[in-house]
């Protein structure tokens, strides 16, 4: 068993239950969100290529600023769009 422990210093943290993972990302469309940190483009790039390696599809995402959640559009788009979500957080 994992625990997760919540960040925002719940008194009571919140049960997420975890998503199904798949198998394999090999037809999948992977989205990579960059989360605009300096040098998360150079994982991603380094990512993106291993994904493709495997068959997967990539699409390439990055929020306006690391100081604030990814946009509602953006969460949207991505969720529609994606089976797979990898976020790159380097400095």
């Amino acid at each position: 068993m994992t625990t997760v422990l919540d960040p925002t210093n719940e008194a009571t943290p919140a049960t997420i239950e975890r998503s199904m993972r798949p198998e394999s990302l090999a037809g999948l469309t992977v989205g990579l969100l960059d989360i605009s940190k300096p040098r998360g483009n150079v994982f991603l790039d380094q990512v993106e290529q291993r994904l493709i390696a495997l068959g997967s599809t990539v699409k390439r995402y990055k929020k306006p600023t690391f100081t604030k959640p990814a946009p509602v559009d953006m969460r949207h788009e991505i969720a529609t769009e994606c089976d797979a979500v990898i976020e790159a957080l380097a400095d």
